[in-house]
């Protein structure tokens, strides 16, 4: 008996750098983009001799690797160390099914474990660049072009040199939270194997489901105390958190709650550390949340490779430490610009749900034209902005205002264009603290591209997810835009990729994805 479950990817909308501190926050979109776990038996027959370890054998048919572990029953330790997010996922799940079972209900689980564990991991194309590929084939930079590869097809390796060393081969990727979204469909996949939970299906409406939610909280304690262990650090969780839960506006949990299993060294029983973490006092904070009605999240990709989230991070924190005055005044109008940005989408979200005609109507008339004018009457936006104020005050253009035909389309133009002003804030500050941090949060090529992006019919605000960088960059497009500026993206040589957002969190899958 096989067990699938899957997990999304994210994208980190709003709360880069801010979400590692509470009480800021972060909004954060889940994916289409899904990471799938395959558990079944190794063995359907027992050995009788041995009764002190087991084999996990761990597949990724995309990266063409497997491996074998042994691993002990009495101290669930594994031999042979390749790769830790699996690893202490396997680990804290036996752990989590041993500190929540009698004694029966470990009989069993006994027996399951001495036919060892098969585990296959599985990420949707989406996760990774395939950018080389569709190149090296001589096909288009668009959508239709990533669409013709075939569903987890293997993954190519970087093999850049620096400073005379070939570096380690890593696989290059979008930014989409794949080791959390690993992580969770792992987790998920065993502890449901195992039935300490009972996962819910995408068919089924999670967000309602009461009896559920328990058991979704236990693959969330799990899997994010085996993601940061396995990271050597506590992050801000917000990746595992939408894996497991969906969108969602997140607030980070206290990093306490994580310290048993950072002294599990201190000769304390997984079993004992996993049932502190269970019992421990998570004090995240998540709201439901999704993008409104008629709006897309698009992704792109420049093709610069991705940047280390880590340094970056690290030399955030650095300026924090050696400029606390400059920096909490930064932070303070960032998050207040965040929290702006939640209160306007929420709000089109209400005036979609009470005033649809006219909402639809206007997003449809919007999506068809450019948004405005730059005026100067903001000082920051006219010098952030310096390289399209000319582009889109030339004549002739129809902006979003004038397309508004009663008072209420009028109502939900003025929400658009004030979503659009407070991303052009958030990205002024974000870009501040690059500077003054010295990491090219976002740098000027990234600008370049967004300011003309934010320059496209139909895009209501675009911007850099997460940490920044040279990875994806994210636009939020209106109606049927999208298609539109996945062409004009190609001419500017970036990949439009076919992530869209998708609520929806962890899940039941009915059979291995590669059949379907």
């Amino acid at each position: 008996m096989a067990v699938v479950a899957s997990a999304p990817g994210k994208v980190l909308m709003t709360g880069g750098y801010l979400v590692l501190e509470r009480p800021n926050a972060g909004i954060v979109l889940s994916t289409n983009a899904r990471f799938y776990a395959i558990v079944k038996p190794l063995n359907n027959n027992i050995d009788p001799e041995i009764l002190a370890w087991t084999y996990v054998k761990l597949t990724s048919p995309q990266m063409s690797r497997e491996t074998i572990y042994k691993m002990s029953l009495e101290h669930l330790t594994l031999h042979d160390s390749r790769n830790p997010f699996v690893e202490f996922a396997v680990q804290y799940a036996v752990a989590a099914a041993r500190a929540k079972f009698d004694k029966d209900k470990k009989d069993i689980l006994h027996k399951l474990l001495l036919q060892g564990l098969d585990i296959t991991i599985l990420g949707c194309n989406d996760f990774y660049s395939y950018r080389n590929q569709i190149e090296a084939r001589g096909l288009p930079l668009t959508p239709e072009s990533l669409a013709s590869l075939p569903p987890f097809t293997s993954i190519t390796f970087n093999t850049e040199e620096e400073k005379g060393e070939t570096r380690k081969p890593e696989v290059a990727k979008t930014g989409l939270g794949s080791s959390a979204a690993m992580t969770t469909a792992v987790t998920a996949a065993l502890l449901h194997y195992f039935t300490v939970v009972n996962l819910p299906s995408l068919s089924e409406d999670q967000h309602h489901e009461k009896e559920s939610t328990v058991d979704i909280d236990v693959v969330h304690e799990i899997a994010q105390t085996a993601h940061c262990i396995a990271q050597g650090k506590v992050g801000s969780g917000f990746d595992v958190s939408s894996a497991v839960y969906g969108s969602q506006r997140y607030v980070r949990f206290s990093p306490d709650v994580l310290s048993s299993a950072q002294d599990a060294i201190k000769g304390k029983s997984l079993e004992e550390v996993i049932n502190d973490v269970i019992n421990g006092k998570w004090d995240h904070e998540r709201t439901k949340f999704s993008l409104p009605p008629l709006m897309n999240l698009l992704l792109g990709e420049p093709g610069a490779g991705g940047s280390s989230t880590v340094s970056m991070v690290g030399a955030v924190k650095k300026w924090q430490k050696s400029e606390p005055q400059k920096a909490l005044e930064t932070w303070k109008k960032l998050s207040d610009a965040n929290s702006a940005l939640e209160v306007r989408l929420n709000m089109l979200s209400t005036m979609a749900k009470e005033h649809w005609d006219s909402y639809r109507s206007i997003i449809d008339k919007c999506s068809l034209h450019k948004s405005e004018k730059v005026s100067s009457d903001t000082d920051w936006k006219s010098e952030f902005l310096y390289g399209i104020v000319e582009d889109l005050t030339h004549p002739g253009s129809i902006q979003w205002m004038e397309l508004s035909s009663e008072p209420t389309e009028a109502e939900i133009v003025k929400a658009l264009l004030g979503a659009r002003d407070t991303m052009l804030e958030i990205r002024f500050h974000m870009h501040l603290m690059g500077q003054a941090a010295g990491v090219p949060i976002e740098p000027e090529s990234q600008t370049k591209l967004l300011d003309a992006t934010m320059n496209m019919e139909g895009v209501l605000f675009a911007g850099v997810p997460g940490a920044g960088g040279f990875d994806a960059v994210f636009a939020v497009t209106l109606g049927n835009s999208s298609s539109n500026v996945a062409k004009e993206w190609s001419s500017l040589n970036v990949l439009a990729l076919l992530v869209r957002e998708d609520p929806r969190g962890i899940s039941l899958e009915t059979g291995d994805p590669r059949t379907k």
